[in-house]
């Protein structure tokens, strides 16, 4: 049976974040979504709204329910090498921001969009992520950790031109793993990932990797891997 359950998101009024806001609105779940002034309109209706700054703890400890879920999707758009600084300046610094007010409100399940790793590119953008992790282990939180690579989408389509290759390098056992790791995964796929992550939270520390993302059902999953398991 489904339990409705109290979500905080950031980074609600993005690329992932309003398409699992609606999905979990439809489930019954009661959402609330942290928005920069100026943004709000672009939350899906029926959230709860809160207009402030991501990387101020406390803005967001204002209005985070204890014991609820807390997702963090806060991070650059369209990550590339030229951006290292702003992967420190504001995806290290909102995650900061939101464990310190997670913690506070004594949080039931703390979900993170991460990225999947090593990876020979993005170097800076994987450690930042690696250390942001670290940083929500730490804290004693129980915790998702969802570590896509690419996700598909609406003006996310140019990586389909390497989908034969990724088919070829999961048929070779020296690429396989690396190809798996590594993978394309959809907007649908990733949604539902989070959303079947924040219905079936974990006793502690959790991975959700690419093919745990694609198997991932609404109706609960074992496809993925405990932290220290």
């Amino acid at each position: 049976m489904l339990v409705a359950r109290e979500i905080f998101i950031t980074g609600g009024t993005g690329y992932i974040g309003r398409p699992l806001i609606e999905m979990l609105l439809q489930r019954g779940h009661r959402v609330t979504a942290l928005a920069r002034p100026g943004s709000e309109g672009r939350l899906p209706p029926g959230c709860a709204r809160l207009t402030g700054n991501a990387l101020a703890a406390g803005t967001l400890s204002e209005r985070v329910p204890a014991s609820s879920t807390f997702v963090h999707l806060v991070g650059v758009a369209h990550p590339s090498p030229a951006k290292a600084r702003e992967f420190r300046a504001i995806d290290q610094k909102a995650l900061e921001a939101s464990v310190e007010a997670a913690r506070r409100a004594q949080v039931a399940h703390f979900v993170y969009l991460s990225v999947a790793r090593p990876a020979p590119v993005m170097k800076v953008y994987q450690q930042v992520r690696t250390e942001c992790e670290e940083l929500i282990t730490a804290s004693g939180l129980a915790a998702t950790f969802v570590r896509p690579w690419y996700v598909l989408g609406p003006g996310h389509w140019w990586p389909y031109a390497l989908v034969p290759f990724y088919a070829l390098a999961e048929l070779l056992p020296a690429t396989r793993e690396s190809a798996q790791r590594l993978g394309l995964v959809t907007l649908r796929q990733m949604v539902t990932a989070l959303g079947t992550a924040v219905e079936n939270p974990p006793a502690r520390a959790r991975i959700i990797d690419v093919p745990a993302i694609r198997a991932a059902e609404w109706e609960g999953y074992s496809s993925t891997r405990v932290v220290g398991a």
